[in-house]
């Protein structure tokens, strides 16, 4: 996260560092791995790749002649660590006297990797043999470059560059002390070359800048991303990019006029005013054939309100991921901004603020009304992403677009029936699940369809108000909360609802993902002429 939020410090005078973006160059490469030379050369193999000879000699042709180079140090090593290929292993050289300093094996499994899910998770491995050796410079070969086919080979490019880079981020904002990345330069060896790959890995350099803003967004603290700050991050976007992007950024008392009165009971309680944020993204020459709208969850903390958060599956200390859905729009917004797609206009927006307890906040029982003059009866406070969510649907139709997509951390329902790496969607419209689903193919986000039941609807209804804003029995949680949104779209907007509560955190890595950004980039490059 950048200048906006060091600017003043936070409650417990928490500064963030101002930390230097990573700058790394990949080239693909048409030259024998045996020829390379630099830090670290790191070759990718399949199970069939390392199978030997009654010799003990490789049959694959690049191991068999590095080996050869090595005076067979590399299959007597790979015997010793009993190394066949399976994915995850590893085994790292040191050598001297040769054209680069170490020489490591990342076991690919079966196949060589075909998904693009696959070559990140590639990118990420070699990252790691990169980090280790404290590499300037590196290359990932492939022992055979057959497995992959050719018109897949510039976007498993692009994937490979992308785990690389993320693999290679640490948030250290926070740290009194921080590691430092020493590659780069990374050449790609085997997976193709030439203008279109050399496209494919600018694409991938811009994507990765956008996810690792989106990653920093939700990693920030709720003490020092307030609303306000937020607000200051997507203003500075805009004025970086200046010549594709405009921001408006509504207060309380502009929101006020706009009636948005779901939102602000929901920000009634904070002491951090909110913010309403819109960017516009208008493409270079003004040409516009298609107009989308990205619309994101944006609560910087989640206490709950009145119906408090309570037990560890509830994760009140980690509620500063509330925000996931923002910082996908945002990420996403940032890397488009570096490629300036011509033909279409996006719409960015945000209804930011904080869901916390006071004399002033929103009560179990109190009927709200949404800027579309809808009436909700507030059943509970802690489903109030979908009360902000609301007012900023309207608002984005009222933009005049044609497509609308929301990301929201809306549902722990999600979470529980897709796990931590899938997102569930909802969308009424099959054309629109087709073109969002055809990005996640591209950018390796895992996304699963779920049912619009209709007849769920009828537990949503109020006795005293237009509906609830949850349904009176708790099954089926993540369809009741899209039905609600379904509420305020336009029944001529296509619109598509995207739960990302799972992936939006790596529990594992104790850290965000950036998950959204590289879909939503991708889909709106489809949409683009």
């Amino acid at each position: 996260m950048a200048q906006t939020a060091a600017a003043v410090a936070a409650l417990g005078l928490t500064k963030p560092n101002v930390v230097d973006p990573l700058q790394i160059i990949f080239a693909a490469i048409d030259i024998e791995p045996s020829d390379w030379e630099g830090d670290v050369l790191a070759v990718a193999v399949t199970e069939k790749d390392v199978c030997r000879s009654p010799g003990s000699s490789f049959e694959n042709a690049v191991l068999k002649r590095l080996d050869s180079q090595f005076d067979g140090l590399l299959s007597e090593a790979s015997a010793e660590e009993d190394f066949s290929g399976k994915a995850g292993q590893l085994v790292v050289l040191r050598l001297q006297g040769q054209g680069f300093k170490r020489l490591g094996l990342i076991g690919l499994g079966r196949s060589a990797p075909f998904t693009a899910a696959a070559c990140r998770g590639l990118g990420e491995s070699f990252a790691s043999v990169a980090t280790s050796a404290r590499a300037g410079s590196a290359a990932l070969a492939l022992a055979s470059p057959g497995g992959i086919h050719g018109e897949f080979k510039p976007n498993a490019s692009a994937a490979i560059a992308s785990g690389t880079v993320l693999g290679l981020y640490e948030d250290n904002r926070y740290r009194s002390e921080s590691s430092k990345v020493h590659l780069k330069r990374v050449d790609l060896i085997g997976f193709g070359y030439g203008p279109e790959v050399d496209s494919k890995l600018e694409l991938a350099s811009h994507v990765s800048s956008g996810v690792i803003f989106g990653k920093d967004l939700v990693n920030s603290p709720a003490n020092v991303l307030t609303p306000v700050v937020l607000a200051g991050e997507a203003s500075k976007i805009a004025s970086t990019y200046s010549d594709v992007f405009t921001a408006t950024i509504l207060d309380e008392e502009r929101c006020r006029e706009l009636k948005m009165g779901s939102y602000l009971a929901v920000a009634a309680a904070s002491a951090n005013p909110p913010r309403f944020i819109h960017l516009c993204y208008k493409p270079p020459g003004g040409n516009v054939k298609r107009k989308l709208a990205i619309v994101g969850k944006g609560l910087t903390f989640d206490s709950g309100g009145y119906n408090i958060k309570v037990g560890a599956v509830c994760s009140i200390e980690l509620m500063k991921w509330d925000m996931g859905g923002s910082a996908a729009v945002f990420g996403a917004a940032k890397a488009l901004g570096q490629i300036k797609p011509p033909g279409v206009q996006v719409h960015f927006i945000v209804a930011a603020c904080e869901n916390m307890i006071s004399g002033t906040g929103m009560r179990p029982g109190d009927i709200v009304t949404a800027s579309n003059g809808k009436t909700i009866e507030v059943d509970n406070t802690d489903a109030e992403g979908r009360l902000t969510l609301a007012d900023a649907l309207v608002y984005a139709c009222k933009q005049g677009v044609d497509k609308i997509i929301d990301l929201a951390t809306l549902t722990g329902f999600c979470r529980v029936a897709l796990g931590p790496s899938i997102a569930g969607i909802l969308t009424p419209s099959d054309e629109l699940h087709e073109e969002v689903a055809a990005a996640s193919e591209v950018s390796g986000e895992k996304l699963w369809r779920l049912p619009l039941e209709e007849s769920y609807w009828e537990t949503m209804k109020s006795g005293v108000a237009d509906m609830l804003n949850t349904g009176a029995i708790p099954q089926g949680g993540v369809i009741t909360a899209a039905l609600f949104l379904k509420q305020f779209v336009h029944e001529k907007v296509q619109w598509m609802h995207i739960d990302i509560a799972g992936p939006v955190w790596s529990h594992k890595n104790r850290s965000a993902t950036g998950f959204g950004v590289s879909t939503m980039v991708e889909w709106v490059l489809r949409n683009s002429s």
